[in-house]
């Protein structure tokens, strides 16, 4: 427990600058809001009955979390591929 404290005492300034520009993002790693909603679609909907059905719900969640991120319709762009537009 002391050497965790003293890490965190240590790490002090850079742990703190959330406080000083409140538009620092909280994590870095721009992938994991995108998997948190597949996580928690998972944990309220109990699971897939299937690796089939879990392979399914992870690509499509997979492919609406993508297209969200530059403002795409996700249906569009499923359209649009299967279409081959």
């Amino acid at each position: 427990m002391d050497k965790i404290l003293q890490s965190l005492f240590d790490n002090k300034e850079p742990l703190l600058v959330v406080l000083q520009f409140p538009e620092v993002p909280l994590n870095n790693n721009p992938a994991e809001p995108g998997a948190r909603v597949q996580v928690r679609k998972r944990d309220v909907s109990f699971h897939t009955m299937t690796a089939e059905g879990t392979k399914t719900v992870d690509t499509s969640m997979t492919i609406i979390q993508t297209a969200k991120k530059p403002g795409v319709n996700a249906i569009e762009f499923i359209h649009d591929r299967l279409t081959k537009k």
